[in-house]
């Protein structure tokens, strides 16, 4: 069994005279690892300086507080799943809450692919240290040795009589003994239930209409708001004429604040209604850009001379020209709205004493600084209560729409429910960047790549590459460099921030080189992983055997190169410390390219949840196919042109292809999965349709390219 040893004792705190209410082990997310801490009951422990806790009830119910926001990714069934494992409990016997904002949890948000990784050693401490004590306290009810006892399905049994007690019949006993410093954890080989496939725990409460979205929330007495806001950017409020939205049904009253026009009412459709008859004038504030600037903009920053250098390796300029092939290619993505299901709102009450926030945000703790600065209002004094998110996408991590409501609320001085129209959340969203890539490629006579080139050229988006990434460390002679526009248009992290884009870019990109080069693409990638190996060029961030490893199962589960009657194209990416390879199927029909399957390769380490892992990466695949394919957000004069379904159009049912998942089982702790699926997919279609037929696509949305639309 592993040890995790040198947990800091003051993380420990321990109450041992008990009135009654089972075993509550607290475990605080401050130290390296969990600290165990007991506590008498849940009561109590909500006033202990710990941050999540598990509980066990007399009656054995067991109990976690689940920190992170849930909106899909399956968090609030894979923590419970791992202290259940290492506590060896009885899978019908757990429940799992949402915890409220604390303080005391050291990451208390969803983004990054990171609540697992950060997360597993400290939720497994937690479950191993309550079946030490549970098994402490039963030897010593029997009066034996406790290496005679073992647990099982939240029992602890005499290996030499058979006798056995459950665990809340030892809860209470449990909590009287001795935390111990260093808790020994499970063997991979003896995981009952990480790895296996379970159902969500909230499914039942979603499908019966019990879940808690931030939309479902309602409390007596709270209004209901709309706000209109500018709807191009880049401009600002210079009239307005409120006066028939003041007369309609329902309207409470209209509020102009700050460049918001606010409607407040009893119902949202009235409040929808009377914001339609507003009547706004706007003027010009700053710069108001169309597409059309953006591309001309893209040409000049394609070539300019103030780019940042990011890397640069070797003698680039004299491999370029001594080589005997330069290849140039130029790749570009729209800006892209991350429509999430629900659209954005959130509850605010701000009062003279306490403001109080209920609503889905990916980073509460954020919400609640950025609302704490705003208001001028002490962060203690404010709550926050998080529900189920209905998406977010990066889009819920941005504290815009929860500062609207507390403003809203302390100038109406009412508890306001603040709610986003599908046209709101894309006309005044924060967006995907647009980006455009050139890439440049050195090729001596033999086919190697002797020297590289990348540029990334954006619209707020920073620095829009990564430049430690593969095949940096691969090649003897490389520059990257970065230029960025700053705009009025707002930006924010979009699923796989960057490298949504950049890995398409990329991939699609050496799947060129290796044509030119007259190379397979898959050994033309393993090669330059080879030669990152065997003479290594700067540091890089991949690890070579992982990356390795996901090529060449990827290729070997699909047949690669082997089979008739379909056009295959394969991508590989490292994000968010996870490795996916791909290998996209196309056919050609009615002159048209459709894809028919797509073979998926993951490494991210251990796999909690088999069932939830699966839908994740087959949720990514189909975001990164779908919006690769049709994503498209473009501006006229400062505006989107596009505003709700009908005319943003998003991948359908009949078009998802069949997808095959597989995970790579190598031992190592979990690293992300959330988003690592998504970027290796555009290249991998991209690239099968140019195997099909010839044509290198190299914008998104694909379906704008004239082999989709011959006419």
């Amino acid at each position: 069994m592993s040890t995790l040893n040198k947990t800091n004792r003051r993380d420990f705190l321990k109450i041992t005279a008990l009135t009654g209410g089972g075993l509550v082990l607290g475990f605080s997310w401050f130290g390296s690892e969990a600290a165990p801490v007991i506590l008498s009951n849940t009561a109590v422990a909500a006033d202990l300086n710990f941050n999540s806790y598990l509980s066990i009830a007399t009656d054995g119910t067991i109990t976690i507080l689940s920190p992170n926001p849930e909106l899909g990714q399956n968090i609030m069934t894979s923590f419970p799943m791992i202290v259940a494992d290492e506590l060896d409990a009885d899978w019908n016997k757990v429940k799992v809450l949402q915890a409220p904002l604390d303080k005391k949890f050291e990451r208390q948000s969803t983004g990054g692919s990171g609540a697992i990784p950060h997360s597993w050693k400290r939720l497994r401490t937690a479950g191993a240290t309550a079946r030490h004590l549970l098994i402490t306290a039963a030897a010593k009810k029997w009066n034996v040795d406790a290496s005679e006892c073992t647990a099982a399905n939240s029992f602890v049994i005499h290996n030499k009589t058979g006798n056995k007690l459950s665990y809340g019949e030892l809860a209470e006993e449990a909590s009287k003994i001795t935390v111990p410093a260093d808790v020994p954890l499970k063997n991979r080989k003896d995981f009952k239930i990480i790895g296996s496939a379970v159902k969500n725990v909230e499914n039942k409460n979603i499908i019966a209409g019990k879940g808690m979205f931030g939309l479902d929330f309602y409390r007596e007495g709270m209004v209901l708001a709309m706000i209109q806001r500018p709807p191009a950017f880049g401009t600002k409020i210079k009239s307005v004429n409120d006066t028939a939205a003041k007369a309609m049904p329902g309207i409470i009253d209209v509020v102009t604040y700050k460049n918001n026009v606010a409607v407040v009412g009893r119902s949202t459709w009235e409040v929808m209604k009377a914001k339609k008859a507003l009547k706004i004038e706007y003027e010009k504030d700053g710069n108001i850009e169309s597409t059309a600037d953006h591309n001309q903009l893209f040409a000049s920053m394609i070539k300019s001379d103030k780019a940042q250098v990011k890397r640069k390796d070797g003698d680039v300029e004299s491999a370029f020209k001594t080589a005997a092939k330069v290849l140039t290619s130029e790749y570009q993505c729209p800006f892209l709205p991350h429509n999430a299901m629900e659209p954005m709102n959130f509850f605010a009450d701000v009062r003279p004493d306490a403001v109080e926030l209920i609503g889905p945000t990916q980073t509460p703790a954020r919400a609640r600084e950025a609302v704490s600065k705003l208001l001028n209002i002490p962060e203690d004094k404010i709550s926050v209560t998080i529900t189920r998110l209905g998406g977010g996408f990066g889009r819920r991590l941005m504290t815009d729409y929860v500062l609207e409501a507390a403003e809203l609320s302390n100038i109406i001085k009412k508890p306001v429910k603040l709610v986003w129209s599908r046209e709101d959340d894309m006309a005044g969203g924060n967006y995907r960047p647009s980006v455009r890539y050139r890439f440049e490629a050195a090729l001596d006579a033999s086919g190697n790549l002797i020297g590289y080139k990348l540029r990334g050229a954006a619209i707020n988006a920073g620095n829009s590459v990564r430049e430690n990434n593969f095949p940096a460390g691969a090649v003897d002679n490389l520059l990257v460099d970065s230029v960025n526009h700053e705009s009025p248009i707002s930006t924010a992290p979009w699923r796989a921030p960057i490298t949504n884009f950049l890995a398409y870019a990329e991939q699609s990109f050496i799947d060129e080189v290796a044509h030119a080069a007259g190379k397979d693409p898959v050994q033309f990638r393993l090669d330059l992983l080879q030669k990152a190996r065997t003479k290594p060029v700067g540091s890089f961030n991949y690890n070579i055997d992982r990356m390795e490893t996901v090529i060449k199962t990827a290729a070997e589960r699909s047949g690669w190169g082997t089979k008739k009657g379909v056009s295959q194209g394969f991508s590989v990416y490292f994000s968010h410390a996870s490795y996916v390879a791909q290998v996209a199927e196309v056919v050609m029909k009615d002159g048209k390219p459709v894809v028919k399957k797509i073979y998926a390769v993951s490494d991210c380490g251990e796999v909690i949840n088999k069932s939830g892992a699966l839908q994740q990466v087959m949720g990514a695949i189909v975001d990164g196919y779908g919006h690769a394919m049709f994503g498209k957000l473009s501006f006229k004069d400062g505006a989107s042109e596009q505003n709700n379904f009908h005319n943003y159009r998003m991948i359908r049912m009949k078009e998802i292809p069949e997808i095959d998942a597989h995970f790579i089982d190598n031992g190592i702790d979990p690293t992300g999965l959330g988003e690592p699926a998504l970027p290796p997919t555009g290249g991998a279609v991209a690239n099968a349709i140019f195997k099909a037929s010839g044509i290198r696509i190299k914008n998104q949305p694909f379906i704008e390219e004239k082999l989709f639309n011959p006419a």
